[in-house]
C-alpha cells in the first residue's frame, strides 16, 4: 500500500485526461519512495507498462554495459530474447515499435536515468529526439523520467532549452507527512504511544523505506539499536550506499560540507571557513547539488515584513544524516569488532541538543501540516521561514525565531519549537524576550505559538495557555 502520497497521485491521475502525450519528471531523495510511487500509478491504470532502470555505477563500466541492461529488461518484458542495441537511437527506436497504435495507453518509466545516460554525453539530446519525433505523437503516452541524482535531472532535462515546454509535470517527493507516519506500525498503531513514533521520526525522518523496516512488536529503542547499531542493521549500512552511490567522485567534498551542519546550521560563508573550502561557484554549486538532492536546506530570512532577504543559513534537514554521524559512525569500528549494546536513545551523548535539532527538522519539513494546525489559509501567508537577526546598534538585541510566519493584515506567528521532557513556564520568558527585541514589527500584531513533543507540566498549562496564543502538540499529529 502507499501512504501520504494522495496530492502527488492526484496529480497523475490529472494527466489521464489529457488528449495529448505526457512527460513527468520525479525527483527526490534516494529511498523516498519515488520509483514505488511510479509503479504503483502505472501499473494501475495501464496495461501496457514498460520499466526500465539504469544500472548502478561502477569504475569500469561503460555506455554499453547500460545499453546491455536496457536491453536484457526489454527481452524480458517483450517476450523477445537476443535483443541488441548500439546507441540509445536504437534503443528508443525499438521501444516505440512496442506501442502499436498512437491511442493505445502505454506508461514508460526510466528509472535513475543519470545512471541511464552516464556514459553518454548526448543521451538527453537523444531522448528529446526521441520524444519530438516518437513519443509525443502517442496521444495516450505518459513518459516518467526519475532518479535520485536530481542535479544531473535539472541540468540535462529540466533546465536544458532542448526540453523547454516539454515537460507535463514535475513531482519532487518529500518525506511521509506526519499525519501518515500511524501507517507503518500497522494493525499496532494505537499501541504505540506517540513519543515511540517521534523518537523513530527523529532517527529517520520521514522517508518510507527505512520506516518500512520497523517491527512493530518492537519498542522504539529496541528498533533503534537493531538498525542502527549491528553490524547487520540496515541502517548501519546505509550511508556509504546512498551517498557513494549518488555523488560518487565527489562523494568525499560532499561529505565535508554535510559534516559541517551536523551541529547547527551555517551561512555559505561560515561553511567556507568551517571547511577550509573557497567560496566561490564550485561551492554554490556543491551545495546546491544537496540541496537538489534532499539533504540540505537553504533557508532565507525574511524580515517581519515579509520582504526575501539576501541572507540565508543552511540546514542538514536529513535526521537519518545526522543521526549517522553523530552516533553512528564514530563507534563503526567497534561495532564492526564486537557488538555494542545501545540500549536507549537517551543515554547517547548530547542527544537532548541534537534530538533538539532533529525535532525542529520534522517541523520544518511538515509546513504544510503545522500551517493546518494553526487554521492559517496557505493563500494569506506571506513567508515562513526560520528567522535570525544580529545585534546591531539600531536594534535591542539578537534573536533567533525557530519559524517566523508572515501573514496578510500585518500578522505575524512567533512560533517556539521544543522538544523537551518537561516544558514549564521558563520557555515564556525565552519567547518574550525574543517579541520584545524583533525589528521592524511595532506595526504588526505578533502572535506566539508553541509547537512541542514533550510532557507541559500540569501546574505550568494554564499559564502557558494564557501566553501562547495557539499550542501545537506534534503528538497529537502522529498519534
Amino acid at each position: 500500500m502507499l501512504w501520504g502520497r494522495e496530492e502527488e497521485l492526484n496529480e497523475l491521475t490529472g494527466l489521464l485526461s489529457k488528449k495529448v502525450a505526457s512527460l513527468v519528471v520525479v525527483t527526490g531523495r534516494r529511498r523516498i519512495g519515488k520509483s514505488s510511487l511510479v509503479q504503483f500509478f502505472g501499473k494501475k491504470y495501464f496495461k501496457n507498462y514498460f520499466e526500465f532502470s539504469g544500472l548502478a555505477p561502477h569504475e569500469k563500466q561503460t555506455n554499453q554495459d547500460q545499453l546491455n541492461h536496457f536491453a536484457s529488461q526489454f527481452s524480458e518484458q517483450i517476450k523477445l530474447p537476443g535483443l541488441n542495441f548500439k546507441d540509445w537511437n536504437e534503443a528508443f527506436t525499438a521501444l516505440n515499435s512496442q506501442i502499436k497504435e498512437k491511442t493505445t495507453p502505454t506508461f514508460i518509466f526510466l528509472d535513475e536515468i543519470s545512471w541511464m545516460g552516464a556514459h553518454d554525453p548526448d543521451f538527453p539530446g537523444k531522448l528529446k529526439v526521441a520524444w519530438d519525433t516518437k513519443f509525443k505523437n502517442k496521444s495516450k503516452l505518459i513518459l516518467v523520467v526519475c532518479g535520485s541524482v536530481t542535479a544531473w535531472i535539472e541540468n540535462n532535462i529540466l533546465k536544458r532549452s532542448d526540453f523547454v515546454g516539454r515537460v507535463s509535470l514535475e513531482l519532487r517527493l518529500k518525506e511521509i507527512p506526519l499525519k501518515d507516519i500511524h501507517h507503518f506500525w500497522g494493525s499496532r498503531y494505537k499501541r504505540v504511544s506517540p513519543k515511540e513514533k517521534i523518537k523513530i521520526l527523529l532517527v529517520t525522518g520521514g522517508v518510507p523505506r527505512y520506516l518500512e523496516e520497523i517491527r512493530p512488536n518492537l519498542s522504539a529503542d529496541q528498533d533503534i539499536a537493531r538498525l542502527c547499531f549491528k553490524r547487520s542493521g540496515f541502517l548501519f549500512n546505509e550511508f556509504e550506499k546512498i551517498f557513494n552511490e549518488i555523488f560518487q567522485k565527489k562523494s568525499s567534498l560532499y561529505l565535508k560540507l554535510v559534516r559541517s551542519l551536523v551541529d547547527k546550521h551555517l551561512s555559505a560563508v561560515e561553511i567556507s571557513k568551517k571547511t577550509g573550502y573557497p567560496q566561490n561557484n564550485d561551492l554554490s554549486e556543491a551545495l546546491l547539488v544537496l540541496e537538489l538532492s534532499g539533504f540540505l536546506s537553504r533557508d532565507y530570512i525574511f524580515i517581519p515584513t515579509g520582504k526575501k532577504t539576501k541572507i540565508s543559513r543552511y540546514r542538514l534537514k536529513d535526521n537519518y544524516l545526522r543521526f549517522y554521524l553523530k552516533y553512528i559512525e564514530p563507534i563503526r569500528d567497534k561495532i564492526e569488532q564486537i557488538q555494542i549494546p545501545i540500549q536507549n536513545v537517551d543515554h547517547l551523548s548530547h542527544w537532548n541538543a541534537i534530538a533538539g535539532i532533529q525535532f525542529e527538522n520534522l517541523v520544518l519539513n511538515n509546513l504544510p501540516e503545522i500551517i493546518q494546525k494553526l487554521d492559517l489559509s496557505p493563500s494569506s501567508i506571506i513567508s515562513a521561514s526560520p528567522y535570525i537577526q544580529r545585534k546591531k546598534t539600531r536594534n535591542k538585541g539578537a534573536c533567533q525565531i525557530d519559524l517566523l510566519i508572515v501573514c496578510k493584515h500585518k500578522t505575524l506567528y512567533l512560533c517556539e519549537i521544543k522538544f523537551r521532557h518537561s516544558i514549564n513556564l521558563s520557555i515564556i520568558n525565552e519567547v518574550q524576550r525574543k517579541m520584545d527585541v524583533l525589528e521592524n514589527s511595532k506595526s504588526y500584531s505578533i502572535r506566539p505559538v508553541l509547537i512541542y513533543a514533550g510532557n507541559i507540566e500540569p501546574n505550568h498549562e494554564i499559564e502557558l495557555k494564557d501566553f501562547f496564543d495557539q499550542i501545537v502538540s506534534v503528538e497529537e499529529i502522529v498519534r
